[in-house]
């Protein structure tokens, strides 16, 4: 998704020209006959409610215009999102200034007017309300009540061929994700998604997934400070919160953010997002915690998110990320998340933390981007021992993980060029065994590697189509891993 400088301009330009008609209105009003001083009072009320909205307009241009000069991408959802909203703040203000012009007519009001541009949308190719990270800047006021709100949508999708040298090639529709926000006014927001995973749910058999990942409310304290509280995603790593297809290279995620990070990780929570200044941002959360029981030697953590359904809620973790973009063309972020994972167990507290940090940086027509994360286990002997106690299975869990990958890409058609086409290379290196505890010994296949090679083709900056080749490994001499090759194709709006 580009951003089209455009729309920002022609925000800019129109925003003056609404306060050149206003001052000329004001000017015309107050010279008005004596006969008209009733109507022209009320005008000259409306004309300030409008004047008022028009300084916050302006407020929140100037932040997000602050906000895009310090982006290392020009696409950021969240400016995005912000230009989208002063766009069709402008043409309501438009609207209700024309209606000003026809004041002839004393049944005009200043709720008419709003509901006359109640059907506003959104900017056409504005980022879905999941990619958001604030609400819309502003101040709440007595006309918000009644006044129609927004509620756009928007949604992506993905289709996989997968093969390796070992199972059946599969087809699969891998993903089918609607999207839904909804404006209660200017201080107040929801945000929904929900997500069908490989194209069907059938009760009592093996089948996909019907998962409601994000629904929740964000209430806009402070311009630089909003309240949220509901599903939400875990603000960690690259991939977690963005995850949409033309968002990454690969047809399929990093294995780092699948095996050590278990994305998409989600769950139910409350918290407080904010802008600090000087290119700095944070997500600090309370969330539901893991279940350690369900954790496993190869997938990590994955099956222990509770994802929202009665959630044990015996123990709460915290998260807390911090993001820096005061570079031009770098971002870096960091994560903590702590908490309780020894819900099942009696006398287990199964402390566990994860620990991560990443960073993104364009240089000219090459993208660069990374990720660590790191965790750690207490207490991981005696889950072990539970487990194997109540299901005759040891489950080998580690008391540590480790993974990281290192990713280039570089774009190899010209900028102004409609179409783009990417080449990249990634190395992810992933160990769910990392430490084991004592007494238990690593499995040795699941301390793995992967090089992969790919190309994606974009015929619009929304729509991905990829191919990759995995050259994967690991440390056990007796399991081998199988190579790879995915085809796919994604797109969102």
């Amino acid at each position: 998704m580009r951003l089209n400088g455009k729309r920002v301009v022609g925000t800019v330009l129109l925003t003056g020209s609404l306060s050149l008609f206003l001052q000329a209105e004001g000017a015309e009003a107050k010279t008005a006959d004596e006969s008209d001083n009733v109507e022209n009072r009320g005008i000259e009320g409306r004309l300030s409610a409008v004047e008022d909205r028009l300084s916050r307009l302006e407020e929140r241009l100037d932040n997000v215009l602050a906000m895009l000069s310090r982006l290392d991408r020009p696409e950021d959802p969240e400016s995005l999102r912000q230009v989208s909203h002063i766009a069709a703040d402008a043409g309501e203000l438009s609207s209700e200034v024309t209606s000003l012009g026809s004041h002839d007519d004393h049944a005009i009001s200043l709720s008419s007017s709003a509901s006359g541009s109640s059907s506003a949308a959104a900017v056409p190719g504005s980022p879905s309300p999941s990619q958001t990270v604030t609400t819309t800047q502003g101040t709440t006021a007595a006309a918000d009540v009644s006044e129609p709100r927004r509620s756009p949508y928007g949604g992506y999708m993905e289709m996989h061929v997968n093969h390796d040298n070992i199972n059946p090639t599969t087809l699969d529709f891998h993903r089918f994700v609607l999207l839904y926000g909804h404006e209660f006014n200017d201080w107040i927001s929801f945000v929904g998604e929900l997500e069908l995973e490989h194209a069907l749910v059938a009760g009592g058999e093996a089948s996909g997934e019907l998962e409601l990942e994000q629904a929740y409310l964000d209430f806009l304290l402070t311009p630089n400070l909003s309240f949220r509280a509901g599903m939400m995603l875990t603000p960690i790593g690259i991939v977690n919160e963005r995850h949409e297809p033309a968002s990454f290279n690969g047809v399929e995620r990093p294995f780092v953010d699948t095996f050590v990070i278990p994305s998409t990780w989600f769950s139910n929570g409350a918290g407080l997002v904010g802008d600090l200044g000087a290119g700095f941002s944070f997500k600090a959360f309370a969330m539901s915690s893991l279940n350690a029981a369900f954790f496993s030697a190869d997938e990590g953590f994955r099956e222990g998110r509770q994802k929202g359904f009665f959630d044990n809620a015996s123990n709460v973790a915290g998260v807390g990320r911090i993001e820096w973009a005061g570079l031009p063309s770098l971002n870096l972020g960091a994560t903590l998340w702590m908490g309780n994972s020894g819900l099942d167990f009696i006398d287990i507290s199964g402390r566990t933390t994860v620990v991560e940090f990443d960073g993104q940086y364009d240089w000219r027509r090459l993208e660069v981007r990374g990720e660590f994360a790191w965790t750690k286990l207490e207490d991981a002997a005696e889950i072990n021992r539970a487990i194997q106690l109540d299901s005759g299975v040891n489950p080998n869990i580690a008391e540590e993980m480790r993974g990281f990958y290192l990713e280039a890409g570089m774009h190899l058609f010209p900028r102004e060029w409609k179409h783009d086409f990417v080449g990249f290379y990634r190395y992810d290196n992933y160990d769910t065994q990392f430490k084991m505890p004592d007494g238990f010994l690593p499995l040795k296949q699941f301390d793995r590697s992967a090089h992969i090679l790919g190309v994606t083709y974009f015929p619009h900056p929304d729509i991905a189509l990829k191919f990759d080749y995995n050259i994967m490994e690991n440390e056990s001499s007796v399991v081998r891993a199988p190579n790879r090759w995915n085809l796919g194709i994604g797109w969102w709006f």
